[in-house]
């Protein structure tokens, strides 16, 4: 195997930059402690405390100055006896009013019904309209009564029976209009029923 030589030059670059590389280069030294200067600690005074003069003497007798102590205690009267704290009382309750009986009622009329308004002609035209149909009903019902009908017819002849009560509900209550549109449904419904049994 042939040894690779280098160039001087290359050699120098590797070199240079090998040692460039090197953590030694980059690394900082460690930095010295250095304690803090010790703190000025104050001084004491050399010399003692001077002491004040000597108080100056009292002329007065100090006795003298002192009252005679009485030859028995006092009595002292004893002190007044608590008053008692009274108790809390809430007020009794407001009594509730007796129900007053109320007035005895007139009876009032039943007040207007409120419907349409006929002339008499109206009136006689609407109720001729009204008696017819209903005979008409009644008599095809009541030849119906006697022939065999499938559940289907049976519901038809209810139908149609309510429709008469109806109209002559609405006859009473004077609603004529009502009373003859019911009354002639009522008429139509049994007149097709009786077509379509043999």
């Amino acid at each position: 195997m042939s040894r690779t030589r280098f160039s001087p030059p290359v050699f120098i670059l590797v070199l240079a930059l090998s040692a460039f590389s090197s953590s030694c280069w980059f690394r900082k030294a460690p930095k010295a402690f250095t304690p803090p200067p010790p703190g000025t600690q104050p001084q004491l005074p050399s010399e003692a405390p001077a002491i004040a003069a000597k108080p100056p003497a009292i002329d007065a007798d100090p006795l003298a100055s002192i009252p005679n102590a009485p030859a028995s205690i006092p009595e002292i009267p004893a002190p007044p006896a608590p008053k008692p704290t009274p108790k809390k009382t809430f007020p009794a309750p407001a009594p509730q009013p007796s129900p007053a009986t109320p007035p005895p009622t007139t009876p009032q009329p039943p007040p207007d019904r409120l419907g349409p308004l006929y002339t008499p002609d109206e009136q006689r035209d609407y109720n001729r309209i009204i008696d017819e149909s209903l005979t008409r009903v009644r008599r095809i019902l009541e030849s119906l009564s006697h022939k065999n009908l499938n559940p289907g017819q049976q519901e038809q002849i209810n139908r149609i029976t309510n429709f008469q009560k109806q109209a002559e509900q609405a006859r009473e209550a004077q609603d004529l209009l009502t009373a003859k549109n019911l009354a002639q449904r009522a008429d139509t419904l049994a007149t097709d029923l009786l077509g379509r049994i043999p």
